[in-house]
């Protein structure tokens, strides 16, 4: 059947096509999308940084309709909601422990543009046009998925602001939530008030944490984590960073997360850490990167961890969690969200990158 996809020919270009898009196979599920969240890695693959190949749909947190299953396929049926998420193996060692958000093909399965047999359902004509980003490529009406990354959702919560829960919400809550195990009473500080900073601020708060401290350059997004939960904020421009984190918890925090990818950022969320501390990152950086660790400094039972996609090993349980703490007014995601027509995707991105807007979602007619 026919769809529309943005596809991206070259870096940094994209362009609205009419392509085609096959059947399901015995284990695939078709989608009708409802929107789509825009995310910084769909942004990092268009402009080359990661290794997909082009010409490529991206997309990774789409949200929309079930209408056809595989033969093969339980987890859902026609008329299901549903958003996608990224996909696994399920045989690796990572896999078999139920660390999926590890899996030793991650990169391949989630950038590789292809399914395993180097096929792709995406075509124009006799053309080859990559697909499942993510196992989905979302920008696009229509997308193909597997059950490993679909997640059935409640029908009474609006569709359309349910995508980023998929990977940039899911990343932030479940770095708070699931990676640091963040508890009641406890000390935080999140580097970097984006997406994935501010869904950390909602999950710290979801767990009990006493102080929650937000540090960006941004004062409208400091603003917006103090609305979201923050009981602290920072301005990395106008205040020495690392002494007011001192000042307000006396050694440290218990718990440290940057988002920023910044080498000197990273190293003041180490910094930041009391002894016994952990410290984790988790933002894409360039493969010639390197950050300064004091071995010595370690020695303190510290802890640097790295983490993908918030360890939602069950995503369809995380997601559904995150949706029952929206329900409770516990966790206000969508003040994070602003919409844009699909055929104004080249405007959505240019928004995220200038930073006004924080979580651009592309809605379909």
């Amino acid at each position: 059947m026919q769809v529309e996809a943005a596809i991206a020919r070259s870096p940094s270009k994209l362009t609205i096509e009419t392509i085609e898009i096959e059947d399901p196979r015995p284990d695939e599920i078709l989608v009708k999308l409802v929107a789509t969240g825009l995310c910084h890695t769909d942004i990092s693959a268009l402009e080359g940084i990661l290794p997909t190949p082009m010409p490529m749909v991206l997309g990774h947190e789409g949200a929309g309709v079930v209408i056809k299953v595989g033969a093969g396929v339980s987890k859902v049926e026609v008329g299901d909601h549903v958003v996608m998420t990224y996909t696994y193996c399920g045989n690796c060692p990572s896999c078999v422990a139920h660390d999926h958000t590890y899996c030793h093909s991650l990169l391949e399965l989630n950038f590789g543009g292809n399914r395993r047999d180097g096929s792709s359902p995406l075509s124009k004509g006799i053309e080859k046009i990559n697909g499942l980003f993510f196992g989905q490529s979302s920008f696009a009406t229509y997308a193909m998925c597997g059950e490993r990354n679909i997640v059935k959702v409640p029908k009474d919560v609006p569709l359309e602001i349910l995508g980023p829960l998929a990977c940039g919400v899911q990343t932030g809550a479940g770095a708070a939530v699931n990676s640091l195990k963040i508890g009641s009473g406890a000390t935080f500080v999140v580097f970097g008030a984006g997406t994935v900073g501010l869904s950390a601020v909602m999950g710290a708060k979801v767990a009990g944490a006493a102080t929650i401290i937000a540090v960006d350059l941004s004062d409208d997004r400091l603003a917006l984590a103090r609305d979201v939960g923050a009981t602290h904020t920072l301005n990395g421009k106008t205040q020495d960073v690392l002494a007011e984190i001192m000042k307000i918890t006396g050694a440290g925090v218990e718990f440290s997360l940057d988002t920023t990818g910044n080498q000197k950022v990273m190293e003041t969320a180490l910094a930041s850490t009391a002894p016994r501390g952990t410290c984790a990152w988790l933002a894409g950086v360039s493969p010639d990167m390197r950050v300064s660790v004091d071995p010595t400094f370690l020695l303190m039972g510290r802890k640097l961890r790295g983490i993908i996609e918030g360890d939602s090993h069950d995503a369809t349980t995380f997601i559904n969690r995150m949706i029952d703490w929206y329900r409770e007014g516990r966790f206000p995601f969508d003040k994070l969200i602003r919409f844009y027509p699909f055929a104004d995707i080249e405007t959505a991105i240019h928004d995220s990158h200038t930073g006004e807007t924080i979580k651009p979602v592309l809605k379909f007619a």
